[in-house]
């Protein structure tokens, strides 16, 4: 392989998506929180907003550890940030210690000076006929700020991104949705019983996370390395859509060694 240095590999998959592979995913973690501070930065020069689109789950905790450092040891700061989540489970009150609005407050915003009314998280606790609405205005608010400048990504085991499952349309927009039996077993440690873990979540819909002006994908183990294979060995298709991302102009994939493990049969030495 292309070793361009002793803490990862630089592969150019395709024409648009680049895929690093780190020995440690606590470089890899780094690395993507440098790429969003860049952004940040950039525009803070420029006067201008930095929209951000935002994941949660195990995978990006890394990464919220890395920029809570940089604001604090660095002095990055996020006065200019605006953030959209992807997803939040239905029904889930804000407060419930399982939503997402608490996981991102407790690892990221609780340390940041984000101004809170510039963090966007979906409401999981809507009545079925305001969530169309609620929908439409989370759409709205993404489009009057000029979209979202890069979106953070992991992989679900199903193939999702956000909580598109398999089946999901690429022209799909933020909506209701189901969650497929493999996303909802992979919940049951959290939820404490498949019987607690929710049957449903309002997510970005595929074309709002391909309408970002970059993607940063990342997976983080061997769990992660079948799904990794399908969604770039084999054909863009609903069943698995995560290959919707080869299509985005400009997509990046961060891996560790077990996340990566198809590659060794794939790339050059």
């Amino acid at each position: 392989m292309n070793q361009t240095n002793s803490q990862f590999e630089n592969h150019r998959w395709s024409e648009n998506l680049l895929m690093k592979i780190y020995k440690e995913k606590d470089h890899g973690s780094a690395y993507v929180a440098q790429r969003l501070a860049d952004v940040i930065s950039e525009k803070q020069k420029a006067g201008k907003k930095a929209i951000l689109g935002m994941a949660t789950g195990s995978t990006p905790k890394g990464v919220y550890r890395e920029l809570i450092r940089l604001h604090r040891d660095e002095g990055l700061s996020f006065k200019n940030v605006h953030t959209f989540n992807l997803d939040e489970y239905y029904r889930m009150l804000p407060e419930n210690v399982m939503s997402y609005n608490t996981f991102m407050k407790e690892h990221l915003f609780d340390h940041i000076d984000i101004p809170a009314e510039n963090t966007n998280i979906i409401n999981g606790d809507l009545e079925l006929e305001e969530i169309e609405n609620h929908c439409a205005e989370f759409e709205k608010k993404i489009y009057d700020l000029g979209g979202i400048d890069i979106q953070l990504l992991g992989i679900g085991r199903s193939g999702h991104i956000g909580f598109n499952e398999p089946g999901s349309a690429t022209d799909s927009r933020t909506r209701l949705v189901n969650l497929c039996e493999i996303t909802r077993n992979d919940a049951i440690s959290d939820f404490n019983g498949l019987e607690n873990v929710p049957t449903q979540a309002i997510t970005m819909g595929v074309r709002t996370i391909l309408d970002a002006k970059e993607i940063i994908m990342i997976a983080w183990g061997n769990k992660k390395s079948e799904i990794v294979q399908k969604t770039f060995t084999g054909e863009i298709s609903a069943d698995v859509p995560a290959t919707y991302l080869l299509t985005h102009p400009k997509v990046e994939v961060i891996l560790d060694h077990e996340s990566s493990a198809f590659c060794n049969k794939m790339l050059p030495m």
